[in-house]
């Protein structure tokens, strides 16, 4: 016999009744039973119920135990009594009469129990997370997410896809969030930086000639923590493909995507064909550039309503300011007078001087509210007909300049659909969201910047882009970049974009956005080098390996499909980092500490 176990606890069924087997594991829950002890037996694989009562030579070894001792048992498989089966269970047919108990490994008093999943505050659950990681559903998390993996990469190399792995210790990038550095003990005052992604190095396989990539791959940034974004570090499907359009990476990765969440997604539907949304559009019809589309409603422009109405506050602003615009905000059955001051006062809570409103009731069609008696019935009725509401409906309305008020239009959709359980909660709705802006306005620098990947070709031909004019700055804000995002249920899985391929095209481009061409060549030196000497048209995409996992298992917080996880302060309080190192250390890679004073 096995010295630890014949059988996992997730194992025996009918057929091993009579049989004398040994099993090892956690004590995950202890019952005494008028005298007889039952232990649920927990590991890996499953549970199993041991049984002692005081005819067992093992009973007095039993009556010690505590809740997660590890223990040896062996014993001899038999039915359970008639009721007490449990059908929740694989196991849940059978049990085992103990006749020897090994003590393997004892637990002192626990911070927090296994058994049972209650709250726990984050400093508890992340310190101890060993202890965390054993109770069921994180664990099944965590399994979850490995078959989540080996299915991804499967169906990437179905694909024709190459896996390749990118270095660790590269150089630190001007763009994107701050670097984690690494000082160098060799090369006294120079860091290398931990990637952000392998972005240069997935360009540079495709300019070596290799085709199709792919990479499980780790990233790091040195930002906050978000509930849908890990401090520290994450990991990307990291995809480039050569020769390809815009149109070809969306063909080769959306059925990898679709595919996955079809397996894994418990059977919701999944977006049988992904729509693809300008950004633009995205942004007026739902106040965002990752619109959740289960929830059904969509925004719409009635500026030309307000403009020289009755309504003065905004009539006053559309007539003063030609960027002024007023957009409304349908609430199908929400045209009750309680549900309308609620949203109201939400929206003063979040930052806006209200939230105006039109509902229609039975017997008023001309609508109700301040917002309709001093628009009139004519206006009231074409906001009614064009946003194609009824009796029992509402509208709410948001204006000003767009920027100043589009994210709270956006909150408030949200707000309104959940609050009226408008959002399908048991779907998989994802959508590309298309033609980005490429250039940005820094109002703080009074200057141009990217507004996305630096790295990516305008949506022109390199003629044109390169006779623009830098300083006609209304030409380079109307820029579109050829870049690409994958949203799923409001939830940014990916951004990707057609790479510039050209070197004398991404000069021009950094130029723009305020790079000096020595700091284009000293940060992007080699990857200038490479696309001199024949770079094919290239692009791809790098949906978040955590973020698919998060949204397949159901969890809201990326912490719960993650192992070792950080805190919202970028610290692991299970292993103490980041720590002190010694000043021998320092010494080594010739750093002196300059602490802030306090």
């Amino acid at each position: 016999m096995h010295r630890y176990r014949t059988q996992t606890c997730g194992e025996l069924r009918d057929s091993h009744i009579g049989e004398t087997v040994r099993l090892a594991g956690w004590c995950h829950r202890i019952r005494d039973h008028g005298g007889v002890l039952f232990i649920d037996l927990r590991d890996h694989y499953g549970l199993t119920q041991v049984v002692a009562d005081p005819d067992s030579p093992a009973f007095r070894t039993a009556e010690t135990l505590r809740a997660e001792w590890v223990v040896r048992i062996d014993g001899k498989v038999r039915r359970r009594p008639g009721g007490t089966e449990n059908p929740d269970l694989p196991t849940g047919q059978v049990e085992i009469y103990i006749a020897e108990i090994e003590v393997l490994g004892p637990a002192a008093e626990l911070p927090m129990p296994v058994f049972g999943e209650q709250e726990y505050p984050e400093e508890m659950r992340l310190r101890y997370r060993f202890l965390d990681l054993r109770r069921e559903r994180l664990h099944a998390n965590i399994m979850k997410r490995g078959q989540i993996i080996d299915s991804i990469r499967r169906r990437m190399k179905e694909g024709g896809f190459f896996e390749f792995q990118t270095p660790i210790l590269t150089a630190s990038s001007p763009e994107g969030a701050r670097d984690f550095l690494v000082p160098s003990r060799l090369h006294p005052g120079k860091f290398y930086a931990l990637p952000q992604a392998p972005q240069q190095f997935k360009q540079l396989i495709m300019i070596a000639g290799f085709d199709r990539y792919f990479q499980i791959a780790p990233c790091f940034r040195d930002e906050d923590a978000r509930a849908d974004r890990s401090p520290g570090e994450f990991y990307q499907l990291d995809i480039e493909m050569s020769f390809v359009t815009q149109d070809d990476v969306f063909e080769a990765v959306e059925p990898v995507l679709r595919g996955v969440f079809e397996e894994f997604g418990d059977g919701k539907p999944v977006t049988p064909k992904f729509p693809r949304i300008p950004y633009g559009d995205s942004v007026t019809r739902y106040g965002t550039d990752k619109p959740d589309l289960r929830n059904p409603i969509v925004m719409q422009n009635v500026t030309d309503v307000f403009r020289g109405s009755d309504f003065k506050v905004f009539a006053n602003q559309i007539a003063s300011d030609p960027k002024v615009e007023v957009w409304a905000i349908p609430a199908p059955k929400g045209g009750n007078r309680a549900f309308c001051d609620r949203m109201n006062e939400w929206a003063k809570g979040e930052g806006l001087p209200g939230l105006g409103y039109i509902f229609w009731r039975e017997g008023e069609e001309s609508g109700a509210g301040p917002i309709a008696r001093n628009l009139g019935a004519e206006r009231t009725e074409r906001i009614r007909a064009q946003l194609r509401l009824g009796v029992g409906d509402a509208v709410f309305f948001a204006g000003g300049r767009t920027e100043t008020f589009v994210h709270l239009a956006g909150f408030a959709r949200t707000k309104i659909g959940n609050e009226l359980g408008l959002i399908d909660k048991e779907r998989f709705e994802l959508c590309w969201i298309v033609d980005f802006p490429m250039y940005g306005w820094d109002p703080e620098e009074k200057k141009i910047e990217f507004s996305h990947n630096p790295f990516s070709m305008p949506n022109m031909s390199p003629e044109e882009f390169l006779a623009l004019d830098p300083t006609d700055h209304d030409k380079i804000l109307d820029i579109k970049a050829l870049q690409y995002d994958i949203v799923c249920n409001g939830v940014e899985l990916s951004s990707g974009a057609i790479r510039n391929h050209r070197p004398e095209v991404m000069r021009k481009a950094f130029a723009i956005a305020g790079y000096d061409e020595s700091v284009l060549e000293a940060k992007f030196g080699g990857m200038l080098r490479a696309l001199q000497y024949g770079a094919p048209p290239h692009g791809g995409i790098a949906p978040g390996i955590d973020r698919i996992v998060m949204l397949l298992c159901g969890e809201e917080n990326l912490r719960e499909v993650t192992l070792f996880p950080m805190n919202q302060r970028a610290e692991d309080l299970l292993m103490g980092a980041p720590s002190e190192v010694t000043a021998k250390q320092l010494r080594e890679l010739h750093i002196r500490l300059n602490p802030l004073q306090k």
